[in-house]
């Protein structure tokens, strides 16, 4: 990226690192002095922190040369020796076909829009002012009418000179089946058009105005430009809102979104008439890494809701889910609106359940466990359930709840016995030789915490302070810098702001100037932190390196082991075999031989006065060999 945007900006050399393909330029998109300008060549991205363009190496391209995404393509394929394929001639024409039909859509747009303002269609304006749409919103929306007649788009169309085949292929019309002229699909409904991401036309919902027509809301058949189940409502005017920081909220219908997105909630989308697909939930997941699906308070919703939790259980990944937020029984977003404005709206949206929450209340709700065998199926269910996870450490977080969950549901009824004394004050009596409580003290100490937690929060702070103090080693370990999940806000304080501060001059002390003296106070007051060889007069880089290095690889091997744990937990009915204890055997021998490493060296070297490690083993030859010189060597009298 910094050679294709080097082309057109100069380098500031001060606050660039060329090594790290880390590269600040003023920006060639606005007129300024300073360097706002920043690309990363490991990302392979440029942005400006002054007029916020951003993009790729092709982008730049386009936007500098001002030329269209293929020329852009062909220009940096040039440049690298490439040559760029022709183009397919089937291809190219399926492509104008596209386009020919997009602009028969768009016709059909201004045809039903101007059809909304004729005298046939005051009760399809009656009923959208009742549902709370102003002529503003309907302009916005696009809303149109078609009037209940055979041939009323056809004729318009055909009146233009559009070919039989493009309104058939664009879905407006179908053949007749009785051999007589071709007839609308859309009659006697409101109409709102159906935009892709690119913003074009590519099918229409109708409303039914007859409320005994057998289909309420109706949808354009598949096309060349539409498929069902790749497409979402609203989704170009969605993505850009939750680009801007508005939450993704998926509706049912587009009255839902209309309503949503006039009350200020821009990011809504609804599938189209069908269950949420796997292309769909992908599609979300590109535009939000947690949407929220609010569906309607009825069971119709909420067994939406849970077919959505079976499809999406095999797609979960760490940072990407989903939250459910049920409207109230027999309301749907448009109502609760209309009802009790964005505030309510807004209300409902704060309390959205996780989707553990809803797998948990599918499998309980209702249902009556007071026996053996129905708490083993409800154990059963949850467990086929979580098993489609894919990721393991998502995997064993969903366990760990789960367990939760049954814990409140059947540990309510245990009642724990009171602490003997309690309630009775300073002095209470006491049986001689019954064990004192803990004192607060005790109970906020790092031995009351999990063993594993503190183990790892030492070696944090061993990590944190080489580096600090030698930060010059921030290149070699940056990568496991990132990857680090640290155990308390002030680690993962450090460690966000020494990554931040890795180019700088000074590191330490632009640390310190981010956070203040107290956090790094607090590290180095710790007295485990003497391990450090670089805390010595004369220390050496590589001895702090290697501290470093096995610090990282027993965080790296602790952490194997209690996925591997983890992963048994949930596997142990299931796959009670030699390969689960293999994986476990292998995983405690990888955590032992760590943790090990440091303890050997302790016993097979020894420090010598000078301050160098000498091998045992070689120090009791050479002990040996002196000796056996001492002793052969002749007796000289002196004169």
């Amino acid at each position: 990226m910094s050679q294709v945007a080097g082309r057109k900006v100069m380098w500031d050399a001060r606050k660039s690192n060329q090594g790290k393909g880390d590269m600040w330029a003023p920006c060639p998109f606005h007129q300024e002095k300073t360097a706002s300008f920043h690309v990363d060549d490991r990302k392979g991205y440029y942005y400006c922190f002054g007029c916020h363009a951003k993009g790729d190496a092709i982008s730049f391209v386009r936007e500098t040369e001002n030329v269209s995404f293929m020329e852009a393509v062909e220009i940096l394929a040039r440049e690298v020796g490439m040559q760029v394929p022709e183009r397919d001639p089937k291809a190219q024409e399926k492509a104008d076909r596209i386009t020919r039909l997009a602009e028969v859509m768009e016709q059909a747009v201004q045809h039903f829009r101007l059809q909304l303002k004729t005298a046939g269609a005051a009760e399809a304006r009656d009923y959208l002012a009742r549902r709370g749409l102003s002529e503003a919103a309907q302009e916005r929306w696009e809303i149109g009418f078609a009037p209940d007649a055979w041939q009323g788009l056809w004729d318009h169309l055909k009146a233009k000179s559009v070919e039989d085949d493009l309104i058939l292929g664009a879905g407006l019309a179908k053949p007749s089946q009785k051999g007589g002229r071709p007839y609308d699909t859309f009659r006697g409904r409101i109409i709102f058009p159906i935009r892709d991401a690119r913003g074009r036309c590519i099918a229409f919902g109708g409303r039914a105005m007859d409320p005994g027509d057998n289909a309420k809301y109706l949808n354009s058949p598949e096309t060349e430009l539409f498929d069902k189940g790749r497409s979402l409502f609203n989704v170009r005017a969605a993505r850009e809102a939750a680009g801007k920081g508005q939450p993704l909220v998926v509706a049912e219908g587009y009255m839902d979104v209309i309503a949503l997105s006039e009350a200020g909630y821009t990011g809504a989308v609804a599938p189209l008439g069908t269950a949420v697909t796997e292309t769909q939930l992908q599609m979300l997941w590109r535009i939000a890494p947690e949407p929220l699906v609010a569906l309607d308070g009825d069971t119709a919703g909420l067994r939406a809701a849970m077919r959505l939790i079976d499809l999406a259980l095999p797609l979960l990944e760490a940072g990407r889910s989903l939250r459910f937020s049920i409207m109230p029984p027999g309301q749907d977003p448009d109502d609760v609106i209309r009802s009790g404005g964005s505030g309510a709206m807004q209300k409902l949206l704060d309390q959205a359940q996780p989707m553990v929450s809803l797998l948990w209340r599918r499998e309980t709700e209702g249902k009556n466990f007071d026996s053996p065998e129905r708490k083993a199926a409800l154990d059963k269910a949850l467990r086929e359930a979580i098993s489609k996870i894919q990721d393991p450490s998502l995997r064993g977080h969903y366990g760990e709840e789960i367990k939760r969950l049954r814990w409140d549901l059947f540990g309510t009824a245990r009642q724990a016995q009171k602490p003997r004394g309690s309630g009775q004050g300073r002095g209470a009596w006491q049986r001689r030789g019954e064990p004192q409580g803990p004192t607060p003290g005790a109970k906020q100490s790092a031995l009351a915490a999990q063993s594993g937690e503190v183990e790892q929060r030492l070696r944090e702070s061993v990590i944190l302070t080489g580096l600090l103090v030698q930060p010059q080693l921030l290149d070699r370990f940056e990568p496991e810098l990132d990857d680090l999940s640290c155990t308390t806000p002030d680690h993962e304080a450090l460690r966000r702001a020494i990554l931040r501060h890795a180019t700088a001059e000074d590191p330490p002390s632009a640390v310190a100037g981010e956070l203040g003296t107290d956090p790094l106070e607090t590290l180095m007051a710790q007295g485990h932190i003497r391990v450090i060889p670089a805390l010595r007069a004369d220390a050496d880089p590589d001895e702090t390196q290697a501290c470093i290095a096995e610090e990282f690889a027993k965080i790296a091997a602790s952490l194997g082991a209690e996925h591997e744990v983890r992963e048994a937990i949930l596997d142990i009915e299931s796959l009670a075999d030699e390969g689960l204890t293999w994986r476990l055997t292998q995983a405690a021998e990888a955590r032992r031989a760590a943790q090990k490493g440091h303890e050997e060296e302790e016993i097979d070297f020894e420090t010598a006065p000078n301050g160098a490690k000498i091998n045992r083993s070689e120090r009791k030859a050479l002990d040996a060999l002196v000796d056996g010189i001492a002793f052969s060597k002749p007796h000289r009298t002196p004169r």
